[in-house]
């Protein structure tokens, strides 16, 4: 089975050699069994806290790369006819802490009938439909998929976690991904 270790992000110069279309609970998992679109079995062992987001492509440590979709999933759309009607549509979502996906005089969340009730009392017009789901990250959301380094000019350096991206001869689906041991600090 497939061991998909790293996500590198948003790498548009990588060409992934399958898909995996994963609906928005299964991209905030870290460790799950899998089935690519093209049919075997893999396995996500990503570092935990991190969305899967449309696009990012994963590694496994032999290389194989795998890009990441959204799968279309069962939402409720919601309309308003207006900016500040969305603003308290945003503002009852969000005291609930609910995961809400935000467009332009639109809301999207998981079906829900005390949330979908209180969105009609307040003026929404609700619809159901299969559509990918990509909810606001919040506030303390990583900015970043993966590490770097960095040189304290100290002798060592933090991070290190990284890909050999293809440039020496290997085919334009291959690349290397790999963990550096971490140096003991020398002060």
């Amino acid at each position: 089975m497939l061991e998909l270790i790293q996500n590198l992000g948003q790498r548009p110069d990588l060409k992934a050699g399958d898909t995996l279309s994963l609906d928005y609970e299964n991209r905030c998992r870290a460790r799950l069994r899998v089935r690519l679109d093209s049919g075997p079995e893999a396995g996500l062992f990503l570092k935990r806290g991190q969305v899967l987001a449309e696009g990012d492509i994963l590694c496994s440590a032999e290389g194989h790369l795998v890009r990441a979709l959204c799968k279309a999933e069962e939402t409720v759309l919601a309309l308003a006819r207006d900016w500040p009607l969305l603003a308290r549509g945003c503002y009852h979502l969000g005291n609930r802490h609910v995961p809400v996906q935000i467009g332009d005089l639109r809301l999207r969340f998981k079906p829900d009938a005390v949330l979908e009730t209180m969105l009609r009392q307040l003026g929404f017009e609700l619809q159901r439909e299969d559509a990918p789901f990509t909810p606001e990250g919040g506030a303390y959301a990583q900015a970043l998929h993966h590490d770097h380094a960095h040189d304290h000019g100290q002798g060592h350096d933090h991070g290190c976690e990284h890909i050999h991206v293809p440039d020496r001869g290997h085919a334009p689906d291959h690349a290397h991904c790999h963990e550096h041991p971490q140096q003991p600090k020398t002060d």
